[in-house]
């Protein structure tokens, strides 16, 4: 049976929920931390929510699953490198939207981030709507780099170099033949405790420039971004530089597919047509 549930806001029962939205002003993006399996097992890498002995810490802005992206308006949405330099998305008053902040405290536009969480025998899913509103005087200018999108970092376990399995909907597989690439879906999996589990991030058929490009990395970083074609290719494709005009708005919607025990590409393939044509 299909059983939905509602994120909580604020980290106040990381144990107990599948997912919590942390919007908090200690943080420069929202983000959803833990992602667990249905059994219970947390797929996102620890640091910097909790941070576990032996785990890699890089990249302090890759916690759990997030949007953002490199280039907007020539600011920086997605790496995090002090207040001074760093745009923000910082919560509103208004239900589940974040004004963009430069650094230097100009709001350029809106963010909104809808998430919802639904549990079906072994998958996880959790349906994201990310919209993007300039505000009523300029465009936002997303500029072409391989820095942004819809993410997710996992843990350890799921670095290439581990072990992890690295696949697409095309059916290549590794981060050398998968990262740059369009497709539907990736997925990512890995043993933990004996149990194979994975996560997978299905980009819909009306997303921008869908099939979308993929951000996919071995240090178990994935993220599905419509921008980047130029840095992709090494500056050979098109450019990936795109302007939202104001009284637009820029939807995307994905489902993460959190799965435990046996999932292969065919049954994440049945998965995503269901979703995708519902």
């Amino acid at each position: 049976m299909l059983q939905r549930r509602h994120l909580l806001l604020g980290a106040g029962a990381l144990r107990a929920q599948p997912a919590t939205l942390h919007t908090s002003e200690e943080w420069d993006k929202p983000f959803l931390y833990p992602l667990r399996t249905v059994s219970g097992r947390n797929l996102a890498r620890r640091y910097p929510v909790e941070p576990s002995t032996g785990e890699n810490t890089d990249h302090a802005w890759h916690r759990g699953l997030w949007w953002g992206h490199g280039i907007i308006n020539g600011h920086d949405f997605w790496r995090e490198l002090g207040r001074d330099k760093t745009s923000r998305l910082v919560r509103t008053p208004e239900k589940d939207r974040f004004a963009m902040v430069t650094p230097a405290g100009e709001r350029i536009g809106t963010n909104l981030q809808r998430y919802t969480v639904k549990d079906d025998g072994a998958f996880r899913y959790i349906d994201a709507l990310i919209q993007v509103i300039p505000g009523p005087e300029r465009a936002l200018t997303f500029g072409d780099t391989d820095d942004g999108g819809f993410a997710f970092r996992l843990n350890d376990a799921f670095r290439e170099d581990r072990g992890a399995r690295l696949m697409n909907a095309d059916g290549l597989e590794g981060t050398k033949n998968i990262w740059g690439q369009s497709a539907r879906w990736v997925d990512y999996s890995a043993a933990i405790d004996g149990t194979r589990a994975g996560v997978a991030v299905f980009d819909h058929p009306a997303n921008l420039r869908h099939p979308t490009q993929w951000h996919a990395r071995g240090y178990s970083l994935c993220a599905a971004n419509p921008f980047g074609s130029r840095s992709f290719s090494k500056n050979r494709g098109p450019d990936g530089v795109y302007v939202l005009k104001p009284g637009q708005v820029l939807t995307f919607n994905y489902r993460v597919v959190i799965h435990e025990g046996p999932c292969e590409a065919n049954r994440i393939e049945e998965l995503y047509r269901h979703w995708s044509r519902g």
